[in-house]
Parts: C-alpha cells; sequence; structure tokens
C-alpha cells in the first residue's frame, strides 16, 4: 500500500503543488501591483478535489474495482462488435461518406460549417503527421511550420502573380515538402529528446522568418486580400461558353476542405499498407534492426518529413484562401501541440483514430469556450483523464508493437 502510495500519488501531490507555485503569480497578482489570495486558492482547490477524484477512479481501475460497472459495456461493445463485422467494410465506409456529404443539408447552420471545416482541416493535419509519428516513429514538434509554408506559398503566388487556388495547390504542396526535407535532413540522426528540441526549434525559426522578412511576407502585418477558390461552370447564354465564379458560400468551401481530408486518407491509408508504410513501421519499432535488413533508413526518414509536409502544405493552402489573410500569429507552437495530441488521443498509426481524435479535440474546443480563462486548464483535465483511461487512443492501431521498455 505503501509503495503504491509513493508510485501513485506522491507525483501527484508534488504536481498540485507545483501547479500553486505557477497559479499563483497569474492569477494572484493584479494590474495595479496589489497581490491576492484568495482567488488563486480557490481556483487551485477546484483543480485538487478534480484531481483526487481522478487518481481515485485511476486506482480503482488499476485495481479491478470499477470491472462491475464495465462490464455492461463491455457486453454492449461486443455485441455491436459482432453486428458490425457481418457488414463489409465497404458499407461503412459508404455510410462515412453519405454523412459527409450530406452534412451541410442536414446543419444547416453557418456556425456548423465552420466547425466542420475546422474539422476537416486538422483532419488532413493529423494524418500528414501521423506519417511522422505514427508510422516512421519520430516525434516531431515543428510540424506546423509546414503548414504556414503552404498558407504562404498560396497566399504569395495569389498575390503577387495571380494564379488560382486550383494552380497553387501542388506548388504548395511541393514547397512544404521541399520544407520538409531542409528541416528533415540535419535531423536524421537524431532520436528520442533530441529530435523533438531539433524540429521544435526548426518550427520557431520557420515562424520568426515569416514575421521578420517584411519584404516578402509583409511581417506581423500578415496578407490581406487572398482570393478564395473558384469553380468553372458551362453556361449557354447566347452559345456554350466557360464561366468562372469564386466560392463565396460557407458550405461550398465546406466540399473544398473535404476534397483535401478525403485525398490525405486515401494517400495516407495506401502509404500506411505500402512496402514503404512496412519499412517506416520498422524503422519506428528498431531502427538499428531496420538498417540491418537492408531498408534505407535514411532515404525513407527523409520521404517520411516530406510526404508528412505535403498534406500540411494542403491544408495551408486552403487554410489561407479560406481566411483570405494570413499571418505569423496562426501558426505558433500550439498549434503543433494541438495536433499531436490529436495524433496521440486517437491513436498513433490509425486512420479512423485519427479522424475521430481530430473531431473530438475541436468539439471539446468549442465547448470549453464557456469557461473563457479556464478552458484550457479544463480541456488539459479532460486530455489527462483520457490518457489515464485510454493510453493507446480511442481507436488503437492494429498494426503496432511494444516495446520492453514501454512494459516497464
Amino acid at each position: 500500500m505503501i509503495q503504491e502510495f509513493r508510485k501513485i500519488w506522491k507525483p501527484c501531490v508534488i504536481g498540485l503543488l507545483w501547479f500553486l507555485v505557477l497559479l499563483w503569480p497569474m492569477t494572484g497578482i493584479n494590474s495595479d501591483g496589489t497581490l491576492e489570495f484568495a482567488k488563486p486558492f480557490e481556483i487551485w482547490l477546484v483543480v485538487v478535489a478534480a484531481a483526487i477524484v481522478v487518481m481515485l477512479l485511476y486506482s480503482a481501475n488499476k485495481g479491478g474495482t470499477l470491472d462491475g460497472l464495465y462490464a455492461p459495456l463491455i457486453k454492449l461493445q461486443k455485441v455491436i462488435s459482432q453486428k458490425t463485422a457481418v457488414l463489409p467494410n465497404f458499407v461503412l465506409i459508404a455510410v462515412a461518406v453519405g454523412f459527409a456529404l450530406l452534412y451541410p443539408v442536414i446543419f444547416t447552420s453557418r456556425p456548423s460549417h465552420d466547425l466542420a471545416i475546422n474539422v476537416l482541416i486538422y483532419i488532413s493535419l493529423g494524418l500528414g503527421l501521423n506519417i511522422v509519428i505514427g508510422l516512421a516513429g519520430m516525434l516531431d514538434l515543428g510540424y506546423i511550420a509546414f503548414y504556414g509554408v503552404g498558407a504562404y506559398c498560396y497566399a504569395l503566388l495569389n498575390i503577387h502573380f495571380g494564379m488560382s487556388f486550383w494552380v497553387s495547390l501542388p506548388f504548395a504542396a511541393v514547397f512544404a515538402a521541399i520544407a520538409g526535407c531542409i528541416i528533415g535532413y540535419p535531423t536524421l540522426r537524431m532520436r528520442g529528446d533530441y529530435l523533438a528540441i531539433v524540429t521544435l526549434a526548426f518550427g520557431e525559426i520557420v515562424r520568426l522568418i515569416l514575421n521578420n522578412w517584411m519584404s516578402l511576407t509583409n511581417g506581423p502585418n500578415g496578407i490581406l486580400g487572398i482570393a478564395r477558390p473558384g469553380i468553372f461552370y458551362p453556361a449557354f447564354d447566347g452559345g456554350l461558353a466557360i464561366e468562372h465564379i469564386y466560392i463565396r458560400k460557407l458550405y461550398m468551401l465546406y466540399y473544398v476542405a473535404l476534397l483535401i481530408a478525403f485525398i490525405t486518407m486515401i494517400c495516407v491509408y495506401r502509404l500506411n499498407y505500402s512496402r514503404i508504410g512496412r519499412a517506416w513501421e520498422a524503422i519506428r519499432e528498431d531502427e538499428t534492426a531496420a538498417e540491418l535488413m537492408g531498408v534505407n533508413t535514411f532515404l525513407l526518414k527523409l520521404l517520411a518529413y516530406a510526404m508528412g509536409a505535403v498534406f500540411a502544405g494542403l491544408a495551408g493552402a486552403f487554410f489561407a484562401s479560406r481566411m483570405k489573410f494570413v499571418s505569423p500569429e496562426s501558426f505558433t507552437f500550439l498549434e503543433s501541440a494541438m495536433v499531436l495530441c490529436m495524433v496521440v488521443l486517437g491513436g498513433m498509426a490509425s486512420i479512423p483514430g485519427i479522424i475521430l481524435g481530430s473531431a473530438a479535440l475541436v468539439v471539446m474546443q468549442e465547448w470549453f469556450r464557456e469557461f473563457e480563462t479556464y478552458r484550457m486548464l479544463v480541456f488539459g483535465g479532460c486530455m489527462v483523464l483520457m490518457m489515464l483511461f485510454r493510453p493507446a487512443g480511442l481507436i488503437p492501431a492494429k498494426r503496432m508493437g511494444r516495446r520492453s521498455e514501454e512494459e516497464d
């Protein structure tokens, strides 16, 4: 019992005390210089109560006390699994695609369309980061830099050269891939924490370049007046002609985002079940053993960076066209952390899990908006609770190895 207390509760107590040390300067020092102790202590007590409840549930779950509560849910899960196992996969896929296509018809409000577009953008980003982290096993904390490269690439091509969205889209993907190779090449010999620190530094370097290169990116003022995607349609007024209009309706932009997300899903799925995907998984499980077996780890790790950056570039180009404005403030480290949370929460190397994780986090952000300044605190608490009970993610990948040090 004493050993169990030290293992679980001692770090929790230390963490809560350290949280109080960090919380007081943020909420206990007023703008006029006066000090306040009641407000931070009230907030801290609420967090302590929530932490105690979470740790009690975690301890009960580890001890098997909650098995009786799980029994009905497990039974229901087995029944659902048996029913869905009879159906072919294409039926479930057809239902999901049908719902995605009919979403603007079912939910007609503008906030619903805006939320769905955000979900689709983050799905593309999450699936792209999944290639680097989930398949190749390389922790990338500067992934949002490729998102910014794609956004600024389309913005500059459209503003200075008048290129349309669809023409600029391949250029955004190519330039993002080049940026991925530039960032990936110096980091190929690094692993673990060192790799994470270097990728974080490169992500900040890209953001600072966008912020300080006034002649090209207009610095912190950003680029305004970016054109939205356009569509061509036949017109028969006095003969056959091809007309062009810019997409202004939000539900039409939803279908553009859906197209990019759908292309990303197909490409990542094909890569996952290809020889390249299996080589990435071999590198993830044991890079030294994979290299001894003849896997060209140098080129494949570089390819993982480039392919992950491609999908971030596509999402960034759409983001710029949708907002009609880009600035460096949209590509901070917090965005990289958010995409990483989506991959981990959904399940690394699991495409359905990442889709579900992206949708869950974006929707949770909207739900917790009413908490105002404490929104991220509540959001982080829910993430911690989720990781305690589902450490492998919402939908774990079927092909995911487990190392001996992870068992310890």
